[in-house]
């Protein structure tokens, strides 16, 4: 049984070599301690961090290979080297990733082992640098940024200060007409299209890709804060630095590389997954699948986690571009946490997002 997404877009290489979404939005969400997870996979972070929460059992659902090769190498990482080590072989310090590497290589399954050894120069770069989406980053941040904004701008930016100055800062030094300009041009449906996402996830997204985005972006920028901020950092300097997201914290290290065995990874669709488990699901991080579903494979799909979610299941998901959430057909069993989404997605450090939507199993 295929997805709708299989079969518009390619699934043959690295999309994300990292989670792309805030875990600590969704850990309030999901509030996993107990739970029985199923989890979109991308690059694995997430997954993790519901294990570091105290998930009771996390599946993890991946189509793509080269990102189950990613999960591979983080579960193997997670249990062979220490925290620092870590981020060395993930490209967030500098150290020898080849040995760390190889420390790591007899823990991995025999096909992430495989995709591995035929790429030793990803692991010398860093695993984590090498998704189609942070190149998309890195040529913005390397080569367009210079034109718009200095080092020492983005220095500043990046640095604590209150709303009140945030909010001057912004308006007087940082939203220039060449800002704007950028913006408008890098992630406009086209560019972010051929350059960080593949084109067919645009498909069901109407007006301005851009527009949207950077409206979000200035929320980012005023109303929360830059300098805790790991995914504008990562964006704007290439590195977490102190902003560390939830699942590569020093301090949930230990419980997660304890848990690994409640790790399991399915290779199938998350339609068929659900059509063929006797497991009763609690909770279910669904990633922005919706944002690739038409209206229609939404309302099935939101059916089949309602068939396979216990009594006060937990659903969370984003939407990007293209507006999803339980329809009114689905009232009797599907209930909005309005509350809670509309404030989690305020304080949402992912901001690309333009919806954060949170839902109970009746």
């Amino acid at each position: 049984m295929k997805s709708e997404i299989q079969q518009h877009a390619e699934f043959s290489k690295v999309r994300y070599a990292n989670c792309w979404e805030d875990a600590d939005t969704l850990m309030e969400a999901l509030s996993p301690r107990g739970r029985h997870c199923i989890s979109i996979g991308s690059a694995g972070d997430n997954s993790f961090s519901l294990l570091a929460e105290g998930a009771e059992a996390v599946t993890i659902v991946e189509m793509n290979p080269a990102q189950i090769a990613c999960i591979g190498l983080r579960m193997a990482a997670y249990q062979c080297l220490q925290h620092k080590e870590f981020l060395i072989l993930l490209g967030e310090l500098e150290g020898d990733r080849l040995s760390l590497y190889e420390k790591c290589r007899s823990t991995l399954d025999s096909s992430s082992r495989v995709y591995w050894d035929h790429f030793p120069d990803q692991i010398e770069v860093g695993f984590g640098r090498i998704g189609k989406f942070e190149s998309y980053f890195d040529l913005f941040r390397d080569k367009l940024m210079p034109w718009v904004h200095s080092r020492t701008k983005i220095e500043n930016l990046l640095s604590s200060k209150s709303a009140e100055d945030r909010a001057d800062f912004y308006q007087k030094t940082w939203n220039t007409w060449r800002w704007r300009w950028l913006f408008k041009l890098f992630f406009s449906r086209f560019v972010m299209g051929r350059l960080g996402r593949d084109p067919a996830f645009f498909k069901y997204v109407e007006g301005s890709v851009a527009d949207r985005i950077l409206d979000r972006t200035r929320h980012a920028l005023i109303e929360l804060q830059p300098a805790q901020n790991p995914y504008l950092r990562w964006i704007l300097n290439g590195h977490y630095g102190q902003a560390l997201p939830h699942a590569l914290r020093a301090e949930n290290f230990a419980s997660i590389r304890e848990n690994m065995d409640k790790i399991s990874i399915d290779a199938r669709p998350l339609e068929e997954v659900l059509t063929n488990s006797t497991q009763k699901y609690d909770a279910f991080n669904l990633s922005d699948i919706f944002e690739y579903m038409s209206e229609e494979n939404t309302d099935i799909l939101l059916r089949r986690i309602h068939q396979s979610g216990a009594r006060g299941a937990r659903l969370a998901y984003w939407n990007m571009l293209a507006p999803r959430s339980r329809p009114g057909s689905l009232a009797t069993k599907l209930r909005p946490m309005s509350k809670l989404s509309n404030k989690l997605f305020l304080q949402d450090k992912a901001f690309f997002y333009s919806a954060f939507i949170v839902e109970e199993v009746i």
